[in-house]
C-alpha cells in the first residue's frame, strides 16, 4: 500500500490546533502508511503546536499571513502583503512534500495553504466548530471538496459543498481524568465541591477579574482552582492577595496552564465550570458531562463564542453570563444557585452530552481518506 501523505493546516488557539491532532491520532490508528506534514505559522500559538505535533513525530513549518480584520489598524497594510508571500511559502511546502489532501481546521493560518492546494488541485477537508463560521473557514470551504461541521446553524455558509456534521474532534484522553489524583494533585478534599475556572487557551482577564472580585464568597461555599492563562498569572496572584487569598491556601489554587493529563484530572474533580465558549472547550466539557456557566469573549470573531454558547443553552445544556454582566454578586449567586439545585445540574449534564460526538475524529480521517480515494 502506497504511504497517504496529508497535510495539516491551521492555527492561531489551541482550539485549532488539537482538533489537528485529534484527526492525525485517528488516521494513524486505522490506516496504516500515513505520514504528516504541519503548516502553521509562528505568531500565533507556534510553540504550542510544535510541542502538540512532536509528540506524534509530525514535522511543523511556519509561514508568514496576514490576520483577516475586522477593525482598523497599522497592521493591515502589512497584511496586504504578507498574505501573497504565505501563498508562495505554502506553494513551496506542498510541492516539496506532494501531499494527497488537506486538511484545514482553520485560522487565518490556513487561508494560504488552502489558496496553494487548490492551485495544485490538492483535494481539501475544512472542519469549522463554530456556530458561525469565520471568514477564513468561509472562503477555505469555497475551494474545499469536504467541509466538516459541529452546528446545524453552519450549514447555511457552505451551500454547494459537501457537508457533513461530524461534531468536533478531541483527543479522548481529556475523558480519562482521575478524581482522587486530582485532588491529591491541588491539596483539595472530597467534602467540598470544586469550582473550575476556564478562560480558553489564552486565558481571559475579564473572568479572571470576576472571579477574583467574587472570591470572598466562592471560598466560603467552594474550592477554586483558576487557570488564569499564562498572560495573566501573575496579576491574578497579586490580585488574589489583595483579597486575602494565595494560591495553595484558603480553598484556592491558580496555575497560568495545564498540560493534557492535568487538564483531565481538573474536568474529573470539578462540580462546575466557569468558561469561555470557544468550540474545543465546549466540546471537552460535553464530553465530561460538565456543569457550565458559559461567559462568551464579547469581542470574538463574528461572534461565535455568543453564537457557540447560546446553541447550547437553547437545549438547556448550560448557563450563559455575558461580560457586561459579571459585575455584583451575579457570578457566586449563579453558582450557589447551582450548588442547591441537584435536578438542575443533572438536567445540565444530560443536555451538554448530547452535543458530544465521540466519532468526530474518525468520521473525519475517514472523509479525509474517501476525499483521496476519489481523486
Amino acid at each position: 500500500m502506497s504511504k497517504k501523505r496529508i497535510v495539516l493546516a491551521g492555527g492561531g488557539t489551541g482550539g485549532h490546533i488539537f482538533p489537528l491532532v485529534a484527526v492525525a491520532e485517528a488516521l494513524e490508528q486505522k490506516y496504516e502508511n500515513v505520514e504528516f506534514l504541519y503548516i502553521g505559522t509562528k505568531s500565533q500559538m507556534g510553540d504550542v503546536a510544535q510541542e502538540a505535533m512532536a509528540e506524534l513525530n509530525i514535522q511543523t513549518k511556519n509561514i508568514v499571513t496576514g490576520k483577516m480584520r475586522r477593525y482598523f489598524s497599522p497592521q493591515y497594510f502589512l497584511d496586504f502583503f504578507r498574505i501573497p508571500i504565505g501563498i508562495m511559502q505554502s506553494l513551496f511546502y506542498l510541492l516539496k512534500f506532494m501531499p494527497d489532501a488537506v486538511f484545514s481546521k482553520g485560522g487565518y493560518a490556513s487561508v494560504p495553504i488552502v489558496m496553494a492546494a487548490w492551485i495544485y488541485h490538492i483535494p481539501v477537508l475544512t472542519h469549522d466548530s463554530d456556530a458561525v463560521p469565520g471568514w477564513a473557514n468561509r472562503i477555505c470551504g469555497k475551494l474545499s471538496q469536504y467541509v466538516a461541521l459541529s452546528y446545524d446553524l453552519s450549514t447555511r455558509y457552505f451551500r454547494g459543498n459537501k457537508i457533513v456534521i461530524t461534531g468536533n474532534p478531541i483527543r479522548s484522553e481529556i475523558t480519562n481524568g482521575d478524581r482522587t489524583r486530582g485532588y491529591e494533585r491541588w491539596g483539595f478534599t472530597e467534602s467540598r465541591p470544586t469550582v473550575l475556572i476556564v478562560g480558553g487557551s489564552q486565558g481571559a482577564k475579564a473572568i479572571n477579574d470576576a472571579v477574583l472580585r467574587s472570591l470572598p464568597e466562592l471560598a466560603k461555599i467552594s474550592q477554586v482552582l483558576h487557570i488564569t492563562g499564562k498572560e495573566h498569572y501573575e496579576e491574578s496572584l497579586r490580585l488574589a492577595g489583595e483579597f486575602g487569598f494565595k494560591s495553595g491556601r484558603h480553598r484556592y489554587v491558580a496555575v497560568p496552564f495545564l498540560n493534557r493529563t492535568e487538564m483531565a484530572d481538573a474536568y474529573a474533580v470539578a462540580d462546575i465550570v466557569i468558561s469561555r465558549s470557544g468550540a474545543n472547550s465546549i466540546t471537552e466539557m460535553a464530553a465530561t458531562k460538565k456543569v457550565v456557566i458559559f461567559v462568551p469573549l464579547a469581542r470574538s470573531a463574528n461572534n461565535h463564542q455568543y453564537m457557540n454558547a447560546y446553541e447550547i443553552a437553547k437545549i438547556g445544556g448550560a448557563m450563559v453570563l455575558e461580560e457586561t454582566n459579571l459585575g455584583g454578586n451575579i457570578l457566586t449567586d449563579k453558582v450557589t444557585q447551582l450548588l442547591h439545585d441537584k435536578e438542575l445540574r443533572t438536567q445540565l449534564q444530560e443536555k451538554i452530552y448530547a452535543f458530544y460526538h465521540p466519532d468526530a475524529a474518525e468520521k473525519i480521517a475517514d472523509g479525509i481518506m474517501k476525499m483521496i480515494d476519489e481523486k
